[in-house]
């Protein structure tokens, strides 16, 4: 596969990419004990003959893991998905570009924006209060 370019990237993301926030519900106990209280990601995922495009994706941003996920429901294939989650990643390689490089569709503008917020809200270690991570709890109900 032939190098990516920025407009390339954009469009892609634009129609098949993702950027969301986990964010433990403050009001509903948890039965299991789950690691993360919060966890950021900017994903992409592809049906598996089109695993090359998220290698390059890989290469481009120079971070994120590639990984297989299989889907055993009817009329679906399986799929590789691109995935960036450290913090470090997201904030140094992953914002800085959609920042440079404006998304198209409204939805996915929208998701970005609330995205950087919550992540500036997390930088500033936010989620650590109780009060924080309610802010960031009503933020993700924002997004798509």
């Amino acid at each position: 596969m032939k190098k990516l370019n920025p407009e390339y990237v954009v469009g892609l993301v634009d129609g098949e990419g993702s950027f969301t926030v986990y964010v433990r519900n403050p009001d509903i106990p948890s039965a299991v004990a789950r690691r993360v209280v919060v966890e950021p990601k900017f994903y992409l995922k592809l049906i598996e003959r089109d695993k090359e495009i998220l290698l390059a994706l890989q290469r481009f941003f120079g971070c994120g893991s590639v990984y297989f996920q299989k889907d055993t429901r009817p009329n679906h294939q399986n799929c590789y998905r691109f995935e960036v989650f450290r913090w470090e990643d997201l904030t140094a390689n992953i914002i800085p570009f959609f920042k440079r490089h404006k998304l198209q569709f409204a939805s996915k503008k929208h998701d970005f924006k609330v995205f950087c917020a919550m992540m500036e809200m997390l930088s500033k270690k936010e989620h650590l209060t109780e009060n924080g991570l309610r802010k960031l709890f009503q933020l993700k109900q924002q997004m798509h």
